[in-house]
């Protein structure tokens, strides 16, 4: 079986719960939509976090968020083959699979492209007071340009998008946090996704970020919620 929800931020009680209510196996799949907080403060932190996702009979998918750093930056991390599609992995890890952007992976029969990252409105709170911002967050232009050349090799043509956040025309405006000067929010990500969306013939598209549960038209925000994947 495949799931999806959406952030985790380090807090993993409602997954192991549900996994242990649903009896999962280690070759069943938990998609997390970013910000896993599992590559946040590269300490041992980050390391009593996976080793306690080890213990989790599931498969964990991890997309990029923007409180965690790239795997790719990282020098434990490898690359290996997983459901078409390369991931990066720890050796120590096997169950922590982070999805790398521009990947398409097949999932349930169904090609599955990865766009992860989204700018941090806490970036200056953060900066400001020592907590670790990685510069990384965002997809870079060689992510992008990527991206947009395996969708054209694809005739522009996906049935599941999963990404950290959602394109600009779609932001859920309703849960923007108070005292955040959105003018000054940094939103080329989500210009970037519309463009995918505008050009993109696709079935559905899944993100996270928002700290949401919704849907709009056939894009599905999710924070709490734990379901099925297809």
């Amino acid at each position: 079986m495949i799931y999806i929800t959406g952030d985790k931020h380090g807090d993993y009680e409602e997954i192991f719960s549900f996994c242990l209510k649903n009896k999962t196996k280690p070759t069943d799949i938990m998609i997390v939509l970013g910000d896993s907080g599992i590559n946040y403060y590269l300490n041992d932190k980050d390391y009593i976090l996976k080793n306690s996702l080890k213990q989790i009979p599931i498969t964990f998918f991890l997309i990029h968020g923007n409180h965690e750093e790239r795997p790719e930056n990282i020098k434990t991390y490898k690359t290996k083959k997983f459901h078409n599609g390369l991931v990066y992995y720890e050796k120590d890890y096997p169950n922590l699979l982070f999805a790398k952007d521009s990947e398409i992976y097949n999932f349930n029969n169904k090609e599955v492209l990865v766009i992860g990252g989204a700018y941090s409105v806490d970036k200056q709170f953060r900066l400001l007071y020592g907590y670790n911002w990685y510069s990384s967050e965002q997809p870079s232009q060689e992510i992008k340009d990527k991206t947009l050349e395996v969708l054209k090799k694809n005739n522009n043509k996906i049935d599941i998008i999963l990404s950290h956040t959602c394109p600009y025309k779609y932001i859920p405006r309703e849960v923007f946090l108070s005292g955040v000067d959105q003018s000054k929010v940094d939103n080329s990500t989500e210009y970037f996704l519309d463009i995918i969306e505008d050009n993109t013939n696709y079935v559905s598209w899944y993100c996270g970020h928002f700290h949401t549960d919704k849907k709009i038209d056939k894009i599905r925000f999710m924070y709490d919620d734990i379901v099925e994947f297809n």
